[in-house]
């Protein structure tokens, strides 16, 4: 497989790891439906949660049971996820930038006519009227917060927490002091089961402005956004812990790396100075070839030991050891010519 589409698709996993509501986006509904297909060959697999999104989780009745890896130590962690819908997939309304809209006066009585008219159908449970006059109050004036917030609540309640939550997210962009956004897009978190970003969003219409409901709703969300949240930190625990053994294996293996070629280094000094002094690797095998009476006296020749310190020279010389008619090529070097020529004395030879 090619190295760079495993990395691209390990990237890929590790995005929906920690985005998992990205696999429920209308172009990887192919990937989605194989996922869920899964579930009937079993939890190896990894099928999709529909609350979470992850791989690492699979159905058993009303409750899921989610892994942190199929090869963790991890034990699994059992949340209740009952109450927990199937997420919408409806595309966008495309409203605008604030910014990109010039509002006037008219524009802000007609908006504000169109949203009394969607509190009243709400109220009368004319769900469809409602979204539509507030999206028409919205177009008319798109940068009051509270009219994405009650049209977010209306989403809540047509059981669409995704369009809630886009809603919510330009509210907060708007007016981020406002609690009704907060408390819609913790109502949309849960219906998802995202406990974690439920708790966070409850907890801080709380804190912005305080009522019973988002309250109970809280004490429902909270101790599961806990129990995911130390099971993480136990994850990753052992995460670390894992690592810092491999680091202290790669330590240890280095060590004895390093070690034995210490002692090869020794065994080959201890070979040199059984074959009469000559430098480490001059002749292929380790040992000079027979037949060259005084070979050894002449390497232990101080000039000729400087000269094959020169790892171009020593290259030459056991080019030529290897094959003497490869003296050719270095006719035109003359430390290397230097160094043939007083072999060549030092036997009785003619010298190159």
């Amino acid at each position: 497989m090619d190295f760079r589409k495993v990395v691209e698709l390990k990237a890929f996993v590790q995005l929906c790891c920690d985005n998992p509501s990205v696999l429920h986006l209308p172009e990887l509904s192919f990937f989605r439906d194989w996922l869920q297909g899964c579930v009937s060959v079993g939890p190896s697999v990894c099928p999709l949660s529909p609350a979470t999104g992850c791989f690492n989780a699979y159905a058993m009745s009303d409750t899921w049971h989610v892994f942190v890896s199929p090869t963790s130590e991890e034990s699994e962690l059992e949340i209740d996820m009952d109450g927990v819908i199937e997420p919408d997939n409806d595309e966008p309304q495309e409203i605008g930038e604030p910014e990109d809209i010039e509002v006037t006066e008219e524009m802000m009585d007609k908006a504000n006519e169109k949203k009394m008219e969607a509190i009243v159908a709400l109220g009368e449970g004319e769900l469809d009227k409602a979204l539509a006059l507030f999206t028409e109050a919205i177009k008319l004036n798109p940068r009051l917060a509270i009219l994405f917030a009650k049209r977010a609540s209306v989403y809540i309640q047509m059981q669409k927490p995704n369009a809630a939550i886009r809603d919510c997210n330009r509210a907060i962009a708007i007016n981020p002091d406002s609690a009704q956004p907060y408390k819609w897009r913790g109502k949309a978190h849960r219906l998802l089961g995202h406990w974690e970003e439920a708790s966070k969003d409850l907890a801080m219409a709380c804190k912005l402005d305080y009522d019973e409901d988002t309250s109970a709703i809280l004490k429902e969300v909270q101790p599961k956004a806990n129990k995911i949240i130390e099971h993480r930190r136990k994850y990753e625990r052992k995460r670390e812990e894992r690592e810092i053994r491999e680091k202290k294996e790669r330590v240890k293996k280095a060590r004895e790396e390093h070690e034995r070629a210490r002692q090869e280094e020794e065994a080959r000094q201890q070979a040199r100075g059984a074959h009469g002094g000559f430098p480490a690797g001059a002749f292929p095998g380790g040992a000079p070839p027979f037949g060259m009476p005084g070979l050894g006296d002449l390497f232990n020749d101080p000039e000729v030991l400087t000269a094959l310190k020169d790892p171009e020279v020593m290259a030459a010389f056991q080019d030529v050891a290897q094959n003497p008619a490869n003296i050719a090529k270095y006719q035109n070097n003359p430390k290397i010519m230097a160094l043939i020529n007083q072999l060549s004395a030092k036997f009785g030879g003619p010298q190159a």
